[in-house]
């Protein structure tokens, strides 16, 4: 609703600048001036000295007594590839699939909030630098129109909400959510939030929400083999399997529609934008990071 009125909010800022600069009060713009800067630094400066630090503090590989990899080559890449490939497809065996939407998740939103806030009060538990909140994730109204922006969940830093765009294929939604409420807990960058959803998917007793992080971390697993080796990753994709392989499918079938538009340029602009300011440099190629922490930490 915030984003929805907020042309309106600008628009009623302007017709009052105006009426400020006829008035013949003394003083009176630049106390205006003033005033609206003074909202604007005041809500910066929040940002700033809370979540903003997140981006600053101590990395996820020191969190978790890693090392981060000085290269990662085909050999790694394939063999986490493998791991990920394997447990999905055993997660896969007790999962319904529709040949055009690809997985069904077997339950409600409300479900899935309970589920997903479950598995972080039990990785809050394993790992210490998660907190231990409960606090469930949002569907965004539009979710439909959000999906020509590329965004498929976005964390809303005043309001404290997790906000998912429930237009993509049912097996984003379980990692979707857990990447925005780690966000919602403190994990500020983008590839750790990547991984700590991963963390708070792999401690939930669910099938469903385990298949989402394994196949969701195998993607940018996969395209970082795709980079490094051209031969391995063809090869790799034939091992998929038939449930994997409709999976992918069916989100391609489903991305066609939005893939090329000018919505999506503008957001990604903005975004990388944002990443870039808060001190990473690759912008919205940081979330591909992921894959470092993966090869650091998981016994695979």
């Amino acid at each position: 609703m915030i984003l929805i009125l907020l042309p309106i909010l600008l628009v009623l800022l302007a017709i009052k600048a105006v009426k400020v600069i006829r008035s013949s009060e003394k003083y009176a713009y630049s106390r205006y001036i003033c005033a609206v800067f003074s909202i604007i630094a005041t809500f910066y400066s929040l940002f700033v000295f809370t979540l903003g630090t997140s981006y600053q503090g101590t990395t996820l590989y020191e969190k978790l007594d890693v090392e981060k990899p000085k290269y990662e080559d085909s050999t790694d890449l394939l063999a986490l590839c493998e791991y990920l490939r394997d447990n999905a497809k055993k997660c896969a065996e007790n999962i319904t699939f529709n040949e055009m939407t690809g997985s069904v998740m077997p339950y409600s939103r409300d479900e899935l909030n309970r589920l997903l806030n479950d598995a972080c009060i039990k990785a809050a538990e394993k790992y210490k630098f998660i907190s231990p909140l409960r606090s469930n994730f949002k569907d965004v109204i539009l979710s439909p129109y959000m999906t020509y922006t590329h965004i498929s969940g976005v964390y809303s830093y005043y309001t404290g909400e997790a906000n998912i765009n429930t237009s993509f294929p049912d097996y984003t939604l379980p990692f979707t959510a857990a990447h925005e409420m780690s966000h919602q807990r403190g994990i500020a960058r983008e590839e750790e939030a990547n991984f700590v959803a991963y963390l708070i998917c792999m401690e939930s007793d669910d099938n469903y929400i385990r298949y989402s992080a394994y196949i969701n971390l195998l993607e940018y697993v996969q395209s970082a083999l795709y980079k490094a080796d051209k031969s391995a990753y063809k090869a790799f994709s034939y091992t998929l399997g038939s449930d994997i392989l409709l999976e992918f499918r069916a989100y391609n079938a489903f991305f066609d529609k939005y893939r090329e538009n000018v919505v999506a340029d503008i957001s990604q602009t903005v975004n990388d934008t944002y990443l870039q300011s808060q001190g990473q440099s690759a912008g919205t190629m940081s979330y591909s990071f992921v894959v470092g922490l993966a090869i650091a930490y998981l016994d695979y």
